[in-house]
């Protein structure tokens, strides 16, 4: 066993350690509390152990330099991980949007797979959003992202902070996060809008009705209908939100690579 190992090539195990374990921190799914935190340090190792025979791994020395690749292997996979965690939090978002809307915004629950408090809609879609991402077997597509990031970031490339494509990536990010969001959310925050304009015209004209006794039930009641109705729809999207976070990772290690 030890005639397989290259000793000047050990080093190199631990970066690939540290990026993975960056990666893992914050990517959707590998990252929720519900998966014991020994099965993800074991998922890391077994990984990264897989990892060091399958790239062209360089000698590399422990010194000063090493230490600041090391933070920089972590930082690079930080970064791929929060993308991708981002991308997917439109589908909490999109559930805000339709919360506040419904009179729910008040009733958060506690997610017990992030440990925060997130709207009761959210979660629903959230959830929704998970399976389909394990019936598509994408979670095996970030695994994929991961690995194949040595193609564009290898261990002697240093990030380009200096260039200004990195922030004006990110500002692109979060800006078609909440377009995604809003797109989600629009047919049923449409809807709401409408109901909330027949009720100030029933209020108008018939004072008697207290609408704000009607209004919250009915708002309740028609918001179901519409989330029943535009599954089909909410299920496009979630597809398109896949594709860009797939992208967006992609696009971010070409920028981090220097490409």
């Amino acid at each position: 066993m030890l005639e397989l190992i290259d000793f000047a090539r050990v080093p190199a195990f631990f970066l690939i350690v540290a990026r993975l374990a960056g990666f893992f921190m914050l990517v959707p799914f590998f990252s929720y509390h519900t998966i014991p935190m020994m099965h993800r340090v074991g998922f890391v190792m077994i990984l990264a152990w897989i990892m060091y025979f399958s790239i062209d791994i360089p000698p590399l020395l422990i010194d000063g330099q090493y230490i600041i690749m090391l933070l920089k292997e972590l930082l690079v996979g930080l970064l791929i991980g929060l993308v991708a965690y981002v991308i997917l939090a439109a589908v909490q978002i999109a559930g805000g949007f339709i919360d506040f809307q419904m009179g729910f915004a008040i009733a958060n629950v506690v997610d017990p797979q992030t440990g925060i408090q997130s709207p009761i809609v959210g979660q629903y879609f959230y959830i929704f959003a998970l399976l389909f991402l394990v019936a598509t077997d994408a979670h095996h597509l970030l695994i994929d992202g991961i690995f194949y990031s040595y193609q564009f970031i290898e261990f002697n490339d240093m990030i380009p902070i200096h260039d200004d494509s990195f922030p004006e990536f990110m500002m692109i990010t979060m800006g078609s996060m909440f377009t995604i969001a809003f797109q989600m959310a629009i047919p049923i925050v449409g809807t709401l809008f409408l109901v909330d304009i027949a009720l100030g015209m029933i209020a108008r004209t018939v004072p008697q009705v207290n609408v704000f006794v009607v209004g919250l039930p009915l708002k309740i009641f028609v918001s179901f209908v519409v989330i029943f109705i535009s599954f089909g729809f909410f299920a496009l999207l979630i597809n398109q939100l896949f594709e860009y976070m797939f992208y967006a990772m992609r696009d971010l290690m070409q920028i981090m690579g220097g490409a």
